[in-house]
């Protein structure tokens, strides 16, 4: 059975999360993300703000990033995006003017943060 991707959330400006944040589709950041964030698709936008050790599927980025990344198919870092810290991806795509101040580790797909992650979404409480 094909999973449903089209769920969208949003954190929006002014509003702040400081914790743990883990969520299945869209995960979209015009606020500010502190602590621990999992999810599947994640974009930052450009007022947004991640300070968090993160493990994601995808991540777009368009504001600011400080903490380590975990990327396990693709981070794209956009003419606005700022990202420090260390990055772990299996691919990654700059436009100009984008910046990145941090230690980058290619890594494959399926590494152990990947696997885990997936049974995290699909564990029943």
């Amino acid at each position: 059975m094909k999973q449903n991707s089209k769920n969208i959330s949003i954190i929006d400006q002014g509003e702040l999360v400081d914790g743990t944040l883990a969520c299945r589709g869209r995960l979209v950041i015009n606020g500010t993300v502190k602590g621990k964030l999992e999810g599947d698709n994640v974009v930052v936008s450009q007022d947004g703000i991640v300070q968090a050790n993160t493990k994601v599927n995808n991540m777009t980025l368009g504001g600011t990033f400080k903490g380590e990344i975990r990327v396990a198919q693709e981070l794209i870092i956009l003419s606005t995006g700022d990202c420090s810290g260390k990055v772990f991806c299996k691919n990654i795509v700059m436009e100009a003017g984008g910046m990145l101040n941090a230690s980058v580790t290619h890594v494959d797909a399926e590494q152990p943060h990947t696997r885990s992650f997936k049974n995290l979404l699909n564990k029943k409480d």
